[in-house]
């Protein structure tokens, strides 16, 4: 069945019909939207960054925002309206008839409260839980969402939690009141594949007790495992729509058929992901085309290494970066030592990609701060181009950072939110002096054009943009400053499938040109497998299996690599 999802909402948990939303004075950027989700379902909203789907959601538990203007023939929570609803009127119903789990956990949790009490409020709101009862609760409610060491969890701040940890928390807060209607916008994206796995069963058994579950994502493996029904959305519409094997095992709409082209799993190395082609490229049904490269990226920046690391690194075989033996401890909020990071060693050649994999606090991240040098290592050192990189001096390193750059997960928290997107890229290209040349403009938009994104952002904020959009501007800030090494943590973690296909065909190409090395750090293993020549699994900080991709994949060594590919969520056949 294409079009709205019109099945019977007879003792629906939410029904929604004819749903606008928009903005000021500006065109609804959802429009006419209907479904329903009865109590068990789950019902799957899919589409791209900015199609839509999170205003949706926002839009049922009225948090639109306070300029924004939502109108529905119906929309009601277990057969009440909630139209017009004040602000009051909400508070009251929102944890107890409805719970929310949102992408961005960091901002979504009190920085300044222990998540223990935190996860607690609610249940001194709305229960006759005594203090005792409470924090019983709490800790089952930890324990059930897979956070390790639940009684030491609940006193830490959410600051102090990695991106994984804090959005278990919030999913243990977002159930704390068992509410009849779930909705979960992109709530496994922060999350390792173990953990995944951990959430994935935890939401199947909420909905195999009852409870009906409206889940925002733009990962089809996790929709084809969870879902009963899949909505595709696409500029503020739906377009297809029906029982997820249909839908994703044979999809009607182009814009479906994108989606489900576009997921990396099982593509072996170099297979094109994206639907468009890069100028002088063939154009066939197996190789499909990409953008035309811009002139600063057509000359590869590799063949013109700083003069300070000396060696020649023209050839394949050359290790451009090299970690011996890194060690790191961290402190825990009870003076006791973590170590983080144990003994850790490998080698990146010219024009490769090492794949870094492992659970949420493995030391993956970790890793990635001590090769930037922007942790210094306890033990071992750090090499680029064959000189000594963690041990050289601040100075040293600062003359020469633009020829190892970064892609950060927070995409976000790596702006200045002051600044415009047009300053943003202006400084990564080293062209502030020359701010408002026209040649300046060209190139921001050149940048722009290679990830995916309109000149149209260039005078808005890092806060007015999505959060793939922002993801997006960070990749673009990475590739401006022409780098020979490129370290990736969770590049594309916050992007929908079609646009985090565009993106790693993106630095396929660009690796390709310009013999750019990467170290790609994710927890999504089909992503990792599609872009990665080798692959090292982290635990517990330290690597216990490395080898070549195809091989670990194929044939595992280590019993944890083992799990983790049981753990991957199979995607549409």
């Amino acid at each position: 069945m294409n079009g709205q999802v019109l099945e019977s909402d007879s003792a629906a948990a939410l029904t929604v019909r004819n749903l606008r939303v928009g903005f000021g004075s500006a065109e609804p950027v959802v429009r006419g939207v209907s479904f329903v989700v009865a109590p068990g379902e789950c019902l799957a909203i899919v589409g791209e960054s900015g199609s839509g789907k999170s205003v949706t959601a926002r839009s049922l538990l009225g948090l639109a925002g306070t300029n924004s203007r939502v109108s529905a023939d119906r929309l009601e929570l277990g057969g009440r309206s909630v139209l017009g609803l004040t602000d009051r009127a909400w508070q009251a119903r929102r944890g107890k008839d409805v719970g929310l789990v949102l992408q961005d956990a960091l901002v979504s949790l009190d920085p300044l409260r222990p998540i223990g009490r935190e996860i607690a409020d609610s249940l001194r709101l709305h229960t006759t839980l005594g203090a005792a009862g409470r924090a019983r609760r709490v800790l089952e409610l930890l324990d059930a969402v897979g956070l390790p060491q639940p009684e030491l969890q609940v006193r830490k701040l959410s600051g102090q939690l990695s991106g994984g940890e804090r959005q278990r928390a919030l999913i243990a807060a977002a159930i704390a009141l068992n509410p009849p209607l779930l909705i979960a916008d992109e709530p496994t994206t922060a999350l390792d594949v173990t953990v995944q796995a951990q959430i994935l069963a935890l939401l199947e058994q909420i909905t195999g007790a009852g409870t009906a579950v409206l889940l925002i994502s733009h990962d089809l493996a996790v929709v084809s495992r969870i879902a009963h029904r899949v909505a595709v959305m696409y500029d503020g519409q739906l377009v297809e729509t029906g029982r997820t094997a249909q839908v994703l095992g044979s999809p009607q709409h182009e814009q479906t058929r994108r989606m489900v082209a576009a997921i990396p799993a099982d593509k072996p190395r170099g297979t094109r992901l994206s639907p468009a082609n890069r100028s002088g490229a063939p154009s066939t049904p197996d190789t499909p085309s990409f953008l035309s490269t811009p002139s600063f990226l057509s000359t590869p920046s590799f063949l013109s290494t700083p003069s300070n690391f000396g060696a020649e690194v023209s050839r394949e075989s050359t290790v451009v970066l090299e970690a011996i033996g890194l060690s790191k401890s961290f402190r825990r909020p009870d003076g006791t030592s973590q170590l983080a990071v144990d003994d850790v060693s490998f080698t990146l050649h010219h024009g490769s990609t090492l794949g870094i994999v492992g659970e949420s606090g493995s030391g993956k991240t970790t890793v990635a701060r001590l090769l930037l040098a922007l942790l210094a290592p306890e033990h071992g050192e750090v090499h680029v181009f064959g000189e000594p990189w963690s041990a050289a001096s601040e100075k040293t390193r600062r003359e020469l950072r633009a020829s190892v750059g970064a892609i950060y997960q927070d995409a976000l928290g790596s702006f200045d939110p002051r600044w415009s997107i047009a300053e943003i890229l202006t400084d990564a290209l080293n062209l502030r002096r020359e701010r408002g040349a026209p040649h300046t403009t060209t190139r921001l938009t050149s940048l722009l054009d290679e990830v995916g994104l309109a000149p149209t952002v260039l005078p808005r904020r890092p806060l007015e943009l999505s959060g793939g959009q922002r993801q997006r501007v960070g990749i673009a800030r990475a590739l401006a400053g022409r780098p020979e090494i490129l370290i990736c943590d969770e590049p594309v973690s916050s992007l929908d499938v079609t646009v985090q296909a565009q993106v790693l065909d993106l630095l396929d190409d660009v690796q390709r040109e310009r013999g750019l090395s990467l170290i790609f750090i994710s927890h999504d293993l089909g992503v990792v497998q599609h872009i990665s020549d080798q692959i090292a699994v982290m635990r517990d900080g330290r690597i216990v299996e490395i080898g070549p991709a195809e091989r670990v994949f194929a044939a595992p060594q280590h019993p944890y690599s083992a799990q983790l590919l049981a753990a991957v969520p199979r995607g549409p056949v």
